[in-house]
């Protein structure tokens, strides 16, 4: 077995859940940020994790997974079958606060923060960190096996 696909992949999903946390800890850090009123401020972002190879049920290749399945019996593992991160704003409305003596309220006494949820994005930067936990403990159970597989082959 070739045990380099197998840390190939691990690092791949390392790569795609260290972006998530990157960019929740980013939103955490920022989400006291006070906008100017009518000026554009920080807006939270969002990590979007798609295959590049983009399967999807209805394309003639088949599913993802059949794919990648594909690519490790053709022993063509590349960058273009793990995921792509991808990170773009999400949208979310300001979070408008009733501070009348802030230097930055607007004409009604509101300053605008941006619309971060810190409960989401302590969720998010958790799920994250246990995925990239799953990931590590893949590639060392990879790596334990390349070693056995090492030693059985030089006692015999």
């Amino acid at each position: 077995m070739d045990y380099t696909k197998a840390f190939a992949i691990s690092a791949a999903g390392m790569t795609a859940e260290r972006r998530r946390v990157e960019v929740a800890a980013t939103n955490l850090a920022n989400a006291n940020t006070v906008q100017s009123p009518g000026g554009a401020g920080f807006e939270p972002l969002r990590v979007i994790i798609q295959p590049a190879l983009g399967g999807g049920g209805g394309s003639p290749a088949g599913s993802f997974v059949d794919q990648v399945e594909q690519a490790l019996e053709n022993g063509v593992m590349s960058a273009a079958v793990f995921p792509e991160a991808s990170v773009e704003a999400t949208g979310a409305a300001p979070r408008l606060v009733h501070e009348p003596g802030h230097p930055l309220a607007d004409e009604r006494g509101f300053v605008a923060y941006p619309g971060v949820d810190a409960a989401t994005e302590m969720m998010g930067l958790m799920s994250a960190t246990r995925a990239y936990e799953s990931n590590v403990a893949a590639m060392n159970a990879a790596r334990t096996m390349a070693l056995k597989a090492l030693e059985i082959g030089g006692t015999t």
